[in-house]
């Protein structure tokens, strides 16, 4: 017999259908297969999973929208936008740039190989608009973040932050672009979330985790338990 989470569980992993469970399941371990026969192991996992996890808080619709009227009044010229679509999660976006580095560290150019099965795994997770969105926003900003993570002969905590500030307003406008033609498809006005406000906040939630994991990585420098110049 299946307990109730069982089935939350089995019916989460089969997202789209039922029936599609044994495909999914294989595929899942097909994946989990070839990231160990990369030589990727903990960071190599987390990676994979969370470009997809992100993808599906995005299609799930639970953002929050904050009325900004009062505060920006005046403020942008006239723009018309006065409330901020939110994602709660945006923060974890920003770890997704972070834990790329450390995968590259375990893994080197190989990361390119696991960034392809994290953005073939969207499509099934998520709302195909929001997977276009996001996997041309991943591409882009993901490539622009693993060539100067690459490139720069900057200290490790240096490079992570650097990497991380150049990548993620490249992601985010390619993001809330795509996400803002996904809205009007279904009637609403253009800008709702392609706008001045919602791209500053969406910056802030991402570089928050850069900074931190940076700075615990600097404090790990200082202290002779990592390489500055590791690769």
């Amino acid at each position: 017999m299946i307990s109730d989470a069982g089935r939350e569980i089995l019916s989460a992993i089969a997202y789209r259908n039922s029936s599609d469970l044994p495909w999914v399941i294989a595929g899942l371990i097909a994946t989990g297969g070839l990231i160990w026969a990369l030589k990727g192991r903990v960071w190599a996992f987390i990676y994979v999973a969370l470009i997809p996890f992100l993808n599906w808080t995005f299609g799930r619709g639970d953002l929050l929208e904050i009325d900004l009227s009062s505060a920006l009044s005046g403020l942008l010229g006239g723009q018309s936008a006065t409330a901020v679509i939110f994602q709660p999660l945006t923060v974890l976006t920003g770890l997704v740039f972070v834990v790329r580095d450390f995968v590259q560290r375990e893994m080197g150019h190989r990361v390119l190989i696991l960034m392809a099965l994290a953005i073939g795994w969207s499509f099934y997770y998520s709302w195909p608009v929001i997977a276009i969105a996001s996997a041309a926003a991943f591409a882009i900003s993901e490539s622009v973040d693993w060539i100067i993570y690459t490139f720069t002969r900057y200290r490790l905590s240096t490079r992570i932050l650097l990497s991380s500030a150049v990548a993620s307003p490249v992601d985010t406008t390619v993001f809330l672009y795509g996400a803002d033609l996904a809205l009007q498809m279904n009637g609403d006005p253009a800008g709702t979330m392609l706008n001045v406000p919602n791209w500053i906040f969406f910056i802030l939630g991402k570089m928050i985790g850069a900074v931190i994991v940076s700075a615990a990585i600097r404090r790990r420098e200082i202290r002779g338990e990592v390489d500055p110049g590791a690769a």
